[in-house]
């Protein structure tokens, strides 16, 4: 039980903030009028990526999956920027 609090606690909100910049950056219109809706729905979804590291097995299987689909998405940003497919900020 350990081990699920702690990978819910320690990859819940880097998990929450990659799957939100991801939506942000790929969804279309405008980045200025995109942003806030999908960071209001932040808290609702970290409770939810929370609740879901307890329908792992084990602690080493909510580490592993949740530390996948969090690497998986900071890399999908990644990509959608280095391709174009994501908007950039005016400077």
């Amino acid at each position: 039980m350990w081990g699920k609090s702690f990978a819910a606690a320690l990859l819940g909100l880097p998990l929450t903030v990659g799957v939100i910049g991801l939506l942000v950056l790929v969804w279309p219109g405008e980045l200025q009028r995109i942003t806030l809706p999908w960071l209001l729905l932040a808290f609702p979804l970290w409770v939810g990526v929370m609740s879901l590291a307890f329908l792992a097995r084990s602690g080493w299987r909510a580490w592993m999956w949740m530390g996948g689909a969090t690497f998986l998405c900071f890399a999908l940003i990644h990509v959608a920027k280095s391709v174009g497919w994501a908007a950039e900020l005016p400077a």
